[in-house]
């Protein structure tokens, strides 16, 4: 497949007005840190420094999370759900109106091509928004019992792979169920949070409803585990969830955790070729392959193997890396030094484990962090790379020949988030899923997200549901 040229489509930077500095969100105000460090934010693309911003300390967390008891007892937990639906529609409005400025520093602080940005995170985000303000007066229907009441104080950690999506899969249902929030957004990529922080004063949120304090481990650590934050939800790495799990041990907070994952995406002999492909590519290129339910194992039965890996590399030959702010590019910028490193390390023990690596020819910009499309074939169960989730663009291959080992293969993994199949036969999708032990199961399509959906994990991939019904209920107290 030759590979059109493009005249390069820049979305304008002008949009954005991005401050030399950021203090800290609490109690409805931007205030300064009492006792943490302030740290430099940057485009992983360039590696240019786009901000400073304040790191909270425990006390600045502290004052969140104070601020946050106060709206709740005071203003938040007693008003009506029909009135705390007028503040969710009136965000989700506004996200509306600040898309494409949204889309725009969300590429610039997260390295993702502008073209999901604009297309899917930001319109995902109004649309959580928009959903769980029509639940916000029909709580009784939510299946937490006649008088559903909220948590209370709701402490909130989120990753860097989708920082604005995160945060509205957070907060919009905590809102709705009458909690509220002090959010910590990852360091890496807290400009589209402290943006969200400038939606709520838009709103005339009333003050400490929404609180945002930037940091890192340190700060995180201090939210969890404050004595007066009732509910714990968080989105990251599988070794920090287990460190959470822990530290809520013994109390009596409600914890809800959305940790890693290594999906099986399974494509059988019947499957429809050129939709396979490219659900193949979507599976694990999206986003840089920084999902946590990435497709980054590749189940390809015997018969077909050649074809779809011969179909497949000719496709990733087309793929474009570079300018996340080019909306000609498929993948933009690895979002950190340290994650490149870890993609590095753990693509050369593939090598080094007897893996066949191959990527396309494609010319890497010189300055930011970047990584090539990547597929590995000679895969075997016992290699780190279909192990381990590496959180990067790197797709191992492995076959199968009878439906039973495609499960058996999928399931040998400590996580269970999610899993794809790829068939014609109707029956065999239903005998799949049911099989497979994973909290979501795509068929015939991946990466595919709804507000309405539920999505969560097994095993080491958490536990809790986000999104649907089932993520306002674990916002409510049964």
């Amino acid at each position: 497949m030759s590979r059109f040229e493009y005249a390069p489509a820049l979305e304008s930077r002008a949009i954005v007005d991005i401050k030399s500095s950021y203090g800290l969100f609490i109690n409805g105000a931007f205030t300064e840190a009492t006792d943490g460090k302030p740290f430099k934010t940057i485009s992983p693309a360039s590696e240019e420094v786009l901000a400073e911003v304040s790191e909270a300390g425990p006390a600045d967390v502290d004052k969140a999370v104070r601020a946050a008891r106060r709206a709740f007892d005071k203003v938040w937990g007693p008003m009506a759900g029909r009135d705390r639906a007028k503040y969710l529609y009136r965000i989700a409005r506004l996200i509306q109106e600040r898309a494409r400025e949204l889309a725009v520093l969300e590429s610039l602080d997260n390295g993702k091509p502008i073209r999901e940005s604009r297309d899917v995170d930001i319109p995902l985000v109004a649309a959580h928004f928009f959903y769980y303000a029509g639940w916000a007066d029909k709580l009784e229907y939510a299946g937490a019992g006649d008088d559903p009441q909220p948590w209370g104080v709701a402490g909130q950690v989120i990753p860097w792979n989708f920082p604005l999506l995160m945060l509205a899969w957070k907060i919009a249902p905590a809102l709705a169920a009458g909690n509220t929030v002090v959010l910590k957004p990852a360091e890496t990529t807290p400009l589209t949070a402290l943006a969200f922080a400038e939606i709520c004063q838009q709103a005339d949120l009333p003050p400490g409803v929404v609180n945002i304090v930037t940091g890192a481990g340190r700060t995180g650590q201090a939210l969890v585990e404050h004595p007066d934050v009732n509910k714990v939800a968080f989105t990251g790495s599988t070794a920090v969830g287990r460190a959470i799990a822990k530290s809520v041990a013994g109390t009596d907070k409600a914890v809800t955790l959305e940790l890693g994952g290594k999906a099986a995406n399974i494509v059988f002999e019947d499957a429809p070729i050129d939709q396979t492909i490219e659900g193949i590519v979507n599976g694990i290129f999206f986003n840089q392959g920084h999902v946590c339910c990435a497709g980054s194992r590749l189940l390809v039965q015997e018969s077909v193997y050649d074809e779809v890996l011969g179909r497949l590399k000719r496709r990733m030959e087309s793929l474009r890396v570079g300018d996340p702010l080019d909306k000609n590019t498929d993948i933009g910028a690895i979002n950190s030094a340290a994650q490149l490193a870890k993609i590095r390390e753990l693509s050369q023990v593939g090598e080094d484990e007897g893996s066949e690596r191959w990527s396309p020819e494609c010319e890497l910009p010189a300055q930011g962090f970047w990584f090539p499309p990547t597929v590995f074939t000679g895969v075997s169960q016992a290699h780190r790379i279909a192990r381990e989730e590496i959180f990067g663009p790197v797709l191992s291959v492995l076959t199968f020949r009878t439906p039973a080992e495609a499960v058996e293969k999928a399931n040998n993994t400590p996580f269970g988030l999610s899993a794809g199949i790829w068939t014609e036969k109707g029956s065999r999708i239903l005998w799949m899923a049911n099989q497979l032990r994973a909290g979501v199961v795509w068929a015939n399509t991946f990466n595919r997200f709804d507000p309405t959906s539920p999505f969560g994990g097994y095993k080491e991939s958490g536990y809790g549901r986000e999104g649907g019904r089932h993520g306002l209920e674990a916002y409510l107290a049964h």
